[in-house]
């Protein structure tokens, strides 16, 4: 499933988009999990969002608005300052305890 995910102020195209609860220190909390494409010319402007690891996620379709942290993310490539490079980046975000 293809959602609209916005990290922050981020608008994300994400692909294979699910969601679950997790119980992690005995919360239930909320994770999602999504791949999406990172061009060269985004390449800067994605990681340095990522590198901050605290972000208020929304995802309209789903009615969901929450603060999140980084659970789980990778890379098909390290090195996207080549021009027209297009990297597949994975990414799952887990609602702060």
């Amino acid at each position: 499933m293809n959602q609209k995910v916005i990290i922050n102020d981020l608008a994300i195209n994400a692909m294979n988009y699910q969601e679950e609860t997790v119980t992690e220190e005995g919360k239930d909390l909320f994770k999602i999990g999504f791949d999406f494409k990172v061009t060269s010319s985004d390449y800067h402007d994605v990681t340095t969002l990522l590198y901050k690891n605290d972000f208020t996620v929304k995802v309209p379709g789903r009615n969901i608005n929450l603060y999140a942290t980084i659970y789980n993310y990778s890379t098909s490539i390290t090195n996207l300052y080549e021009e027209d490079a297009v990297g597949d980046f994975k990414l799952e975000l887990m609602e702060k305890v």
